[in-house]
């Protein structure tokens, strides 16, 4: 476990080529995704699905399931390596899970690695229309009311950059790090 909270620490990450690679590489991208709390943005479409209440948000309450479903798709990094890793950070309080349900059943969800300020998120899943959002959203909320000033994505994606997310160099991502991981926050 010192070894995974270590590359957290340093701007490292793990994932494996594939679901049955039992390696584990560790990258250090040169260009980093994070969506600032500050600006995160949610479209008037997607407030409207939350005011409405089709989902039920917990956290940390299917840590694993979140995991699995994530896992379950034609490409994956998360290997039986990574999933047990993750696990045991959850068991310490190191990793949380956002989950989102529809009618007592998992429809969505995303996890990640919390050190001090900073929420590394890993990945993110959907059952249902928009329960990744719902998800995302919850997790942002939470964040800024925990006082965590780094929302990791490792990389942007179109999706990502929808709600506010950038990219920035490994260097300028190491410099918000550093300061982010000596913060006390609570998820």
């Amino acid at each position: 476990m010192e070894t995974l909270v270590y590359a957290y620490s340093t701007g490292v990450f793990p994932m494996a080529e594939h679901r049955e690679d039992a390696r584990v590489l560790w990258i250090e991208p040169g260009k980093r995704g994070i969506i600032p709390l500050q600006s995160f943005h949610v479209s008037h479409s997607l407030r409207r699905v939350i005011r409405k209440g089709i989902f039920r948000v917990t956290s940390d309450t299917a840590f694993r399931d979140v995991m699995l479903n994530c896992a379950d798709r034609a490409e994956t990094w998360i290997n039986d390596q990574i999933l047990d890793a993750y696990c045991r950070l959850f068991d310490l309080g190191l990793a949380h899970s956002v989950e989102c349900w529809k009618e007592d059943k998992l429809a969505g969800g995303l996890y990640g690695v919390s050190l001090g300020g900073a929420f590394f998120g890993e990945s993110m899943f959907s059952k249902e229309t928009n329960a990744s959002k719902v998800a995302l959203c919850a997790l942002v909320e939470r964040l800024n009311a925990g006082g965590f000033v780094l929302l990791d994505t490792q990389f942007l994606t179109a999706h990502l950059a929808s709600f506010g997310g950038i990219e920035i160099s490994q260097k300028e991502y190491l410099k918000l790090l550093k300061p982010a991981l000596n913060i006390k926050a609570s998820f």
